[in-house]
């Protein structure tokens, strides 16, 4: 029998299986996992669904409450197929295959290889194809939407060339303003100020703003940073950086419950080359009480007690697991919010800025190093792509936070 025969024959079988379950209701005395849990618009998401996608999550050793990552993550999928299926968009089986394969690649497996590995966690092959099917879609909704607005020009590329080049070194003095979005409603709002705001050509009309609206500790001083090293920033932020005259704004950039923008204030070229950071290990130590007085004094505390990661140990010991996580991550995985804190740093400095997602903890997070490249000289058209890729992950991130304030999503269970 085919793989496909057989794939259809399992799909079969559950869809069956389900029907069982709900016609026999409580004289199982169990629920029902194919039962709808949330409501999306006209769509739902099954506890089935859910559940197999926390297994995903947790297989693939994610960060966080996954939990609620996976809800998330599902609740934005319906929205984006409704937005496929208004631009007449679909992805064919050979391109999900496709893809498939190519996430497979990302950790030296064939498709087939990590479904097995997916298998023994209990994932079954249809999360991971859902998975892969959405993030395709959406791209193809994400260029066909805003494609021809991503026009990136030869005096942008020649500026992110000639300051990215190994002949000198830059560094950049940026301002900062995080605008509140931890909710559908006010990520809506804070997209719409956020607009306004990447309009701003002054710099005291940017700190005035900043002390006004941002949610950072930096709001006291108007969003001002000390000079950060170029080859340090994350690479959305670097590429909108590195096209702007100063007093611009870049474009709105997602991070986790929150829209940033980055004012340049500042450019300077240095003798050393630029080395750019491909990777950074950091350490966070999770301090009850968000970002109360008690939290921030017992961050004092240990900031004054701690030279290294290693010491961190020390403050953790006897403590539950979670309490201390300690990554090595490419700069490009790193999320958002940390990553440009860290950007910040230097070896064994710290920064409490910033908190949990839910705001019950302070993080006290610490730089333990860079595994540094020194640039080679770049290809236009790879700078070009580059330019072109970020303009569209920030329209993209704008597009999906207006679907999810338009959006009716109804808890069901």
């Amino acid at each position: 029998m085919s793989r496909r025969k057989t794939t259809d024959m399992a799909q079969l079988r559950i869809m069956i299986l389900g029907l069982l379950v709900a016609l026999a209701g409580p004289a199982l005395g169990q629920s029902n996992p194919f039962a709808p849990a949330v409501q999306v618009n006209d769509r739902v998401i099954t506890q089935f669904e859910l559940d197999q996608r926390i297994l995903f999550f947790e297989a693939l050793r994610a960060p966080g409450d996954l939990e609620q990552q996976a809800l998330d993550r599902l609740v934005e999928e319906r929205l984006q197929y409704d937005a496929a299926q208004t631009l007449g968009l679909s992805i064919g089986d050979e391109q999900v295959q496709a893809g498939m394969e190519e996430f497979a690649g990302r950790a030296n497996l064939t498709a087939e290889q990590f479904v097995a590995a997916m298998g023994q966690e209990g994932v079954a092959e249809e999360t991971f194809r859902d998975f892969v099917r959405a993030g395709m879609l959406w791209r193809e909704v994400v260029r066909a939407r805003f494609g021809p607005r991503t026009v990136v020009t030869e005096a942008e590329i020649d500026r992110a060339l000639e300051l990215g080049s190994a002949t000198g070194g830059v560094r950049v003095l940026i301002s900062e303003i995080f605008l509140p979005a931890d909710t559908p409603e006010r990520r809506a709002a804070a997209q719409r100020r956020a607009e306004d705001l990447s309009k701003i050509t002054t710099l005291g009309a940017f700190a005035s703003a900043a002390r006004q609206y941002s949610a950072a500790p930096s709001r006291g001083r108007g969003g001002r940073q000390d000079w950060i090293p170029v080859g340090n920033l994350p690479p959305a932020i670097r590429a909108q950086i590195l096209t702007l005259a100063p007093g611009e704004v870049t474009d709105p950039i997602e991070v986790p419950n929150a829209i940033a923008l980055f004012q340049l204030r500042d450019l300077e070229e240095t003798d050393a080359a630029d080395a750019e950071a491909v990777s950074v290990e950091f350490a966070r130590y999770f301090i009850p009480g968000g970002r109360s007085g008690a939290a921030l004094a017992e961050a004092d505390k240990i900031m004054a007690e701690v030279d290294t990661c290693d010491d961190l140990y020390g403050v953790a010991q006897g403590q539950p697991e979670d309490r201390l996580l300690r990554d090595v991550l490419p700069v490009a995985e790193i999320a958002g919010d940390i990553a440009i804190e860290l950007a910040k740093l230097d070896e064994g400095e710290v920064s409490t800025a910033l908190s949990t997602g839910d705001g019950q903890a302070l993080v006290f997070l610490m730089l333990c190093g860079r595994t540094l490249e020194v640039n080679a000289e770049a290809n236009r058209e790879a700078v070009r792509q580059s330019l072109i890729n970020q303009r569209l992950a920030s329209y993209a991130s704008g597009y999906l936070s207006e679907l999810r304030a338009d959006a009716v999503i109804q808890r069901l269970q």
